[in-house]
This record gives structure tokens, C-alpha cells and sequence, in this order.
């Protein structure tokens, strides 16, 4: 369960879905609304797209079947579902709007999973998706439980308006991506729920993310950045860093790849500190085509102000190219700095410039944080290992669940 399926950003759902069926699991895929085609790049994407049941926009004979249904079979869940939606909306007319919504779908996700035998709803993330999931739970009562990944870091900036605390209160368990994400929900709730956090990391299939060969005896001067185009990726302060690296007489191009509300801004800054020539904007693209501007360039770089364990920095890393990362949240739990990549002051556009001209111009500097970027990425952050962690955590937790979905 999840926002948007498939979504070019969130294609590591899509991988842990087809690596759990590769363990024998049975999976459905629902999503609160119908992803569009223009997300679609690939086979696999069409596929999921096609099998995925999507609440929005809504099959009105199956809303008004659900909801009848639910009516005339469970009225004192429906109803206590439909208050727990209501809750907290005071003084806010359009968040009233907004849950009533929310219960509409959830009564018909209930309705989906009585049909198909499903006993255990996961949502992966702790916003919009989830509030539906926990409201489907509800109204099925003990025949349907539900659980949810938390990633952040968007929904640690407002804890309250997520009503992170209560949904850990009342899931059966959370996967947290990382050690971080688990530490902040263990700081809103009582020691009493901790045994429902676990962490389990997300992964990237190493078939897929090789190792980069091209001589390594030169300076280079190739940089990639991949990402949404927002404020907290911090592609304004990289490019700010280039613009330094230029007016000091380094030869560096930048690429972005990615697209976002922040593109326009981001096009005029490199316009107006004279990089039009040096940054190329290359959009959004699909997985395949990443790899391969992957394998094109020479230092990976994501300068973000707040993240979880980014999977791009996975792949960069799984490919052995040396990277530069901020020092936030979840990421030095995936790089160590100085071992497998370098990590940088969040914002600190003097460390930025300082790590870009370091392993641009040393060969061999590049060599050992590739290399042992690689094998960090084998050792904890390999796809099919975790998603196997993953699979027996719902099979010891849900015995009554033999294909939780």
C-alpha cells in the first residue's frame, strides 16, 4: 500500500515487491491513486501499473458496494472507524474534507482485502497511505492488521500532524529504514512499543549496479547528482560549489538528474553564475537510463539538508563510484567518511568544494572509496538479503498470515 505505484521515485518499492515474491510470497499492490503513464519507463513498470488497485480516481460501484456492505455487516466498526477519522480536525474545514476522504477509501481497501483473503495490509510510508491502512484495520477488526515502514524524513518535521505515535501505537510492527528512523520514533513513544520497531534497510540488487571500468590514472572532472529537484536535495549549494571550482580554475561539469517544483530556479542560478555550459539538467529518468549516466560520470554527489538512507547513493555506491554526501540523519549509516565515501557539514558549501576537488584530482582516492563503497553496499545494503530479513520478520510475527500482502 502506497501513495502512487509505480512511481519513478520509488522504485525500491517496486523491487522489494518482486523480490518477495521471489521467496514464494503472495503480494497484492494498492495505491491511494492511478499512477500516470508518463511514470511508466519501463516493462515492469506497465505491468505494475496494471495490476495495482487504485482508490483514486474512484469505481463508484465498488465505494457503494463497500460501504453498504460494511454498514449492514460491521456498523460499530464503520462508525468507530469513521469517528478515529474525524478526530483532530477541529478549526480546520478542509482537513475535515481531507479525512472524510481518507475513511471513504479505507472502507473500500477493507472491502478489496475481504474479497482477495487478505489478512495484513503494509503501507510503506507514514503519510496518507498509512492513515488509510490504519482506518481499513479498523473496520476489519482482528481479520485484518496492518504495519508500515517509516522512512522520514518529511514526516519527522510535524510527528503530531503524521500522528506518528499513534500509528505505532496501534500497528503490529514498523520497519524503520534505519537506526535513526527507529531512534525517533522511539522518542515519542514508551518503551512499551519498542519491540515493534525493526530495522531493516533498504537495498539495491548488486547484479544490476556493477562495478564502473574506465582508467583511473587521470584527474576527472565529471560530477552526477540524482534526485528531485527540491530544496532539501541541496542541488543549489552544488551548484554554488561548481561555480566556486570554476572561478578557481577547476574544469568541472555537473550533471543533474531529476526533475521538480525547484527546476526553474535551479536553471536561472546556473544561468546566472555563468554555468549554463557546465550543468546540464537531464529530467527524470528511468532506472536503466540512471545506471548508465551512472557509469558515465566520476563522483557521485547528493548534498542533501535531510534524508532517510538514500537509494540512489546505494546504487552510486554499489557501481563503485566515489561519493560526497551530507552528514544528516540515516547516511552515516550507509558511508563512512574517509572509508567509503566523504561526508560533509549539511550546507557547509566550504566542505563541498573541498571534498569535489579532493577526489577529483587523486585517481587512486577514487579507487579505495569505490571499492570499498561496493563492498559496504554488499555488507548490509544488498536487496535480496534484506528483503529476506524483511520477509521473516512478517512470518514470525504474523503465523496466522501465510502471505501477508
Amino acid at each position: 500500500m502506497t501513495t502512487g505505484y509505480p512511481y519513478v521515485s520509488h522504485t525500491f518499492i517496486q523491487n522489494e515487491v518482486l523480490a518477495l515474491r521471489e521467496l514464494g510470497a503472495e503480494v497484492e499492490t494498492f495505491a491511494l491513486r492511478r499512477a500516470p503513464l508518463s511514470e511508466c519507463r519501463t516493462q515492469a513498470d506497465h505491468a505494475a501499473r496494471e495490476t495495482t488497485y487504485a482508490l483514486r480516481p474512484p469505481r463508484w460501484r465498488d465505494y457503494l458496494g463497500a460501504h453498504f456492505g460494511a454498514l449492514r455487516t460491521r456498523p460499530h466498526r464503520y462508525f468507530r472507524a469513521l469517528t478515529a477519522a474525524l478526530g483532530g480536525t477541529e478549526g480546520a474545514p478542509s482537513r475535515l474534507l481531507h479525512r472524510l476522504a481518507y475513511f471513504a477509501q479505507a472502507v473500500v481497501l477493507w472491502d478489496r482485502c475481504r474479497l482477495a483473503g487478505i489478512r495484513h495490509l503494509h503501507a510503506h510510508f507514514a503519510n496518507v497511505s498509512s492513515d488509510v491502512a490504519l482506518l481499513a484495520s479498523m473496520v476489519g477488526g482482528d481479520a485484518l492488521g496492518w504495519s508500515f515502514t517509516m522512512h522520514g524524513p518529511t514526516e519527522f518535521y510535524n510527528v503530531r500532524h503524521y500522528a506518528l505515535a499513534n500509528k505505532v501505537r496501534r500497528a503490529r510492527f514498523v520497519v524503520c529504514v534505519s537506526n535513526f528512523a527507529r531512534s525517533q520514533l522511539m522518542a515519542i513513544t514508551s518503551p512499551g512499543h519498542w519491540d515493534k520497531l525493526y530495522v531493516v534497510h533498504c537495498g539495491v540488487d548488486l547484479k544490476r549496479f556493477t562495478p564502473i571500468e574506465r582508467p583511473r590514472s587521470r584527474e576527472s572532472n565529471s560530477v552526477t547528482c540524482v534526485g528531485r529537484l527540491v530544496p532539501e536535495k541541496g542541488q543549489a549549494l552544488l551548484i554554488e560549489a561548481v561555480a566556486r571550482m570554476k572561478d578557481a580554475g577547476h574544469d568541472v561539469s555537473l550533471m543533474l538528474v531529476g526533475d521538480g517544483p525547484d527546476r526553474a530556479a535551479l536553471e536561472s542560478e546556473a544561468t546566472r553564475r555563468g554555468l549554463r555550459g557546465e550543468v546540464s539538467f537531464l529530467g527524470a529518468l528511468s532506472p536503466p537510463q540512471v545506471a548508465q549516466t551512472l557509469r558515465e560520470t566520476d563522483v557521485f554527489c547528493l548534498p542533501s539538508f535531510a534524508e532517510g538512507v538514500p537509494i540512489v547513493l546505494m546504487e552510486a555506491m554499489a557501481m563503485q563510484l566515489p561519493v560526497i554526501t551530507s552528514r544528516v540523519m540515516g547516511i552515516p549509516e550507509l558511508v563512512e567518511d574517509g572509508v567509503s565515501g566523504r561526508l560533509i557539514r549539511p550546507g557547509s558549501s566550504e566542505d563541498l568544494v573541498e571534498a569535489l576537488a579532493e577526489l577529483l584530482s587523486d585517481p587512486e582516492l577514487r579507487r579505495r572509496l569505490g571499492q570499498a563503497a561496493r563492498a559496504r553496499v554488499a555488507a548490509e545494503f544488498e536487496l535480496r538479503a534484506n528483503v529476506r530479513r524483511l520477509w521473516s520478520i512478517y512470518t514470525e510475527l504474523l503465523p496466522d498470515t501465510a502471505n501477508p500482502r
